[in-house]
């Protein structure tokens, strides 16, 4: 039945309706008839009122759905899981790779002290703890008033790619930079003007990971040598600096469960016979540095134990040299924890401090001879609260130069306390300061001493 024969019928029951109205008025007295009559009206209004009302209702329910097909539909309740993305943003890509973004955002303020001269005005360690900047002088040198440096040249970005094949294997891209590489015209890198910093590569890897567990890894990262985990938790871009071993550099490397293996560009550093000249780098190996590491996980933190072979190489003359870094991180209960790490080795100068001593030296033959050394850092982290935690530690680094081979002005050891507070108003907002004092010692028995309050407001996304 149509919309115009649904309307037809209740208008001619209206119709009759009203003929036998008048009729029904006149009367005055009731016979059986008339009631029965009056009956029959009574339910013609009834079925009348039915018809009119059930065009009402499907007029109602016809413009609902025509305002439900106007209206967009409601979004999915986010349940805060990661979503794939639709397409992906990069068209070159993989069908399906999904693209991430990161980093964060940092400002470091501080004021040094150093008791034998100021450091260099843009040198490193005015930016953070670097112990081989730390001034030397002769006895009874006075380092002057304290100096005061601003910064944000460690906010860093980070771009990935995660590609899931068909089979199940997972293939990463990451690369990640940092504004910590000088300036790039005559007017930038400098606090004149404009303080512009060029970009700098921190990382750029690709993995690929099998559905058996096993990994494969290519690019600039951190070297399987180094136990990124069990770093401390500083205000300082790194903190315990003189103990920890601290390396980015290309390699290829395979995990299988706890295990990793690598090969890792190779590099020598040089100490010239009696430090008659400055040190310097020799690019001339052939063999690439290797190392495997074994790392064990738990609910009770981790303990990591790597071992690194080397080859040092100049001028035709060849040695080698090894090191071991056994390192870790124990909960304490829910609020506390100790990171620990204790490295050693035969020609470990590149590997601890930021190339604090040198790998090898020369003899008065120009024979290269490697140099021992070793280093360690122990941190204590206590949570007052969700927003509130506290990091003391110690860290240092000792190295056993020949002192008729590399003179009396090498670098013997250095060490350091760092005692912060790190308060995060809101999640990802970190503000912090943190008391540093730092020693160098040279093998004439003269040292420096360093001391800082850094603070730093950082915001990670």
């Amino acid at each position: 039945m149509n919309e115009r024969s649904q309307l037809r019928r209740p208008l001619t029951l209206s119709l009759l309706v009203c003929l036998l109205a008048p009729g029904i008025a006149l009367a005055q007295a009731a016979t059986p008839k008339e009631q029965a009559l009056e009956a029959r009206v009574a339910e013609l209004e009834k079925i009348v009122q039915q018809l009119l009302s059930q065009q009402q209702t499907q007029a109602a329910v016809s413009e609902v759905q025509t305002v439900q097909a106007q209206t967009p539909a409601a979004k999915p309740a986010d349940d805060g899981k990661p979503k794939i993305q639709a397409s992906p943003i990069m068209t070159a890509a993989n069908p399906g790779t999904a693209f991430s973004f990161g980093g964060f955002i940092k400002l470091d303020a501080m004021v040094t002290d150093t008791s034998d001269g100021r450091i260099a005005d843009g040198a490193s360690g005015r930016l953070f703890y670097l112990p081989s900047s730390i001034p030397v002088g002769p006895a009874g040198a006075d380092g002057g008033d304290a100096y005061t440096d601003y910064h944000a040249q460690f906010s860093r970005f980070w771009f990935g790619a995660d590609h899931t094949t068909d089979g199940g294997d997972k293939i990463k891209a990451y690369i990640e930079a940092d504004m910590f590489g000088g300036g790039s015209n005559a007017l930038a890198g400098n606090e004149t003007a404009t303080n512009t910093y060029a970009v700098s590569l921190r990382q750029a890897y690709v993995s690929w990971g099998r559905p058996d567990g096993s990994q494969w890894l290519a690019g600039q990262t951190w070297s399987n040598f180094m136990d990124v985990a069990a770093l401390p938790d500083t205000v300082d871009f790194v903190g315990p600096t003189d103990g920890t071993v601290f390396v980015r550099q290309a390699q290829l490397r395979y995990t299988k469960g706890p295990w990793s293996f690598s090969i890792e560009n190779p590099q020598t550093t040089i100490t010239p016979y009696l430090g008659a000249a400055a040190r310097f780098n020799s690019g001339e190996n052939i063999a690439p540095d290797v190392s495997a590491r074994w790392q064990k996980k738990g609910d009770w933190g981790h303990l990591s134990v790597a071992g690194l072979l080397r080859q040092f190489k100049y001028a035709g003359q060849t040695d080698t040299g090894g090191a071991i870094s056994v390192s870790g991180k124990f909960n304490l209960g829910n609020n506390d924890d100790i990171r620990y790490a204790v490295n050693a080795g035969r020609g470990i100068g590149r590997y601890l401090a930021f190339g604090l001593g040198s790998d090898t030296v020369l003899d008065a033959s120009g024979d290269l001879r490697p140099i021992d050394g070793y280093g360690a850092f122990a941190s204590w982290r206590h949570a007052f609260s969700p927003k509130l935690r506290s990091n003391v530690f110690y860290s240092m680094a000792h190295f056993d130069n020949d002192a008729r081979l590399t003179g009396q002005s090498a670098t013997e050891r250095a060490q350091s306390f760092h005692a912060n507070l790190i308060y995060s108003p809101i999640p990802k907002l970190d503000v912090g300061a943190e008391l540093i004092w730092g020693q160098r010692s040279l093998e004439n028995d003269l040292d420096g001493d360093l001391r800082r309050i850094h603070t730093h407001v950082k915001y990670s996304f």
